[in-house]
């Protein structure tokens, strides 16, 4: 079938606009509802009325030691201490694992060993042992090979830590398999080796798996969660973990650069948006599941699902140009990323809570034209 061009057909040929405000704009991208300037301060400015928020001093007190109490207690952890980026949360996880103990296990798709510039090799003397390229998940026999390649050499180099991140940014959001993951934790515990969960996107995981995140959280000594992912806060990470580790953390947060004057703007965002997170988030799933099932049912659409993926699919549409699909779906209100060649990479988060499937459907539908 000829596909029709971008010039051979009206924009608004045959077409509506939804009759939704923006309140009830999906965003198919992104991991939460983004947030303008002015959508910002107007939040912001809510929240404080009435001065309900305490500010906080470089990084302590006030807003930021209620969110990181709350953090706490939902993670199953004794403390959490909040930190400028996931990259800094990372980093000082393993460093303080692994103590002298240099050598870390990471995935070799991990955010740690390929974005962060070798900050725990530049800057805490680390080195970072990659394990099963190309895949999410690594294996306890992954491990016990590694670790025994790591006492063989004519110079042992024992295993400090082990980290995970599950769900995978570089595998579009694929999970790491828990049962490997719990087998992994019970070869950490038994041998000592410190065990560190990149848990930037836990919540979302967690929805789909229908496992809470204190089973996650459980297995390991120190975890991660991103505050600005689907929290909407401007910025800043959350690590949680054992008061015995954590209880000095400010020191070293202040030493590399961390101890911000003034975080209370992003706590209490994060706060905001914590509270009820998982129930909206998971409207939100469930009604992306039924939308993509509809479209599995018509020939205009493909789509294509991550294996033991989470809120990342892919869709295509079929005889309309995908730019002009882009801007007609803008105009139908809802959001998606530029197409790759044919191909849509779209994300679920909590605005597809928005509207009933049978809305969304309809957009995605009335927009081929």
């Amino acid at each position: 079938m000829r596909r029709r061009s971008f010039l051979g057909v009206p924009l608004a040929a045959g077409f509506q606009l939804a009759r939704g405000a923006e309140s009830e704009r999906v965003y198919a991208t992104g991991d939460g509802a983004p947030l303008t300037p002015a959508e910002y301060a107007a939040l912001l400015a809510r929240l404080t009325q009435g001065g309900g928020v305490e500010r906080d001093s470089y990084s302590q007190h006030g807003a930021v030691e209620k969110l990181e109490e709350r953090m706490a207690a939902l993670l199953g952890k004794e403390m959490a201490v909040w930190l400028p980026t996931g990259t800094l949360a990372n980093h000082l996880a393993v460093r303080m694992l692994a103590g002298d103990r240099r050598r870390v296990l990471v995935q070799a798709e991990s955010h740690l060993f390929n974005d962060c510039g070798d900050c725990a090799q530049t800057l805490s003397g680390l080195t970072l042992a990659p394990l099963a390229p190309g895949k999410a998940t690594f294996t306890l026999a992954d491990v016990e090979r590694a670790a025994y390649d790591a006492q063989s050499g004519r110079v042992a180099t024992p295993i400090g830590a082990i980290q995970i991140e599950t769900p995978v940014r570089r595998k579009r959001g694929e999970r790491f398999d828990f049962e490997q993951m719990k087998a992994v934790a019970a070869w950490a515990r038994a041998h000592r080796v410190g065990m560190h969960l990149d848990g930037a996107r836990l919540y979302l995981e967690s929805a789909y798996t229908k496992r809470p995140v204190q089973e996650y959280a459980a297995l390991f000594d120190t975890v991660y969660v991103s505050l600005y992912k689907y929290f909407n806060a401007g910025g800043g990470a959350v690590l949680a973990g054992p008061r015995s580790l954590l209880a000095e953390l400010y020191h070293t947060r202040r030493m590399f650069g961390g101890g911000m004057a003034h975080v209370w703007p992003y706590a209490t965002v994060a706060m905001h948006y914590l509270e009820g997170f998982e129930e909206r988030f998971r409207r939100g799933v469930e009604t992306s599941e039924a939308v993509i099932q509809a479209l599995g049912r018509d020939s205009n659409f493909g789509v294509e699902r991550v294996p033991n993926g989470t809120n990342i699919f892919r869709m295509r549409v079929f005889n309309v140009n995908a730019p002009v699909y882009q801007m007609r779906l803008e105009a139908a209100g809802v959001t998606v990323a530029a197409p790759e060649g044919d191909w849509f990479g779209v994300q679920v988060n909590e605005t597809w809570g928005r509207a009933p499937f049978a809305e969304i459907t309809r957009r995605l539908v009335q927009a081929l034209g």
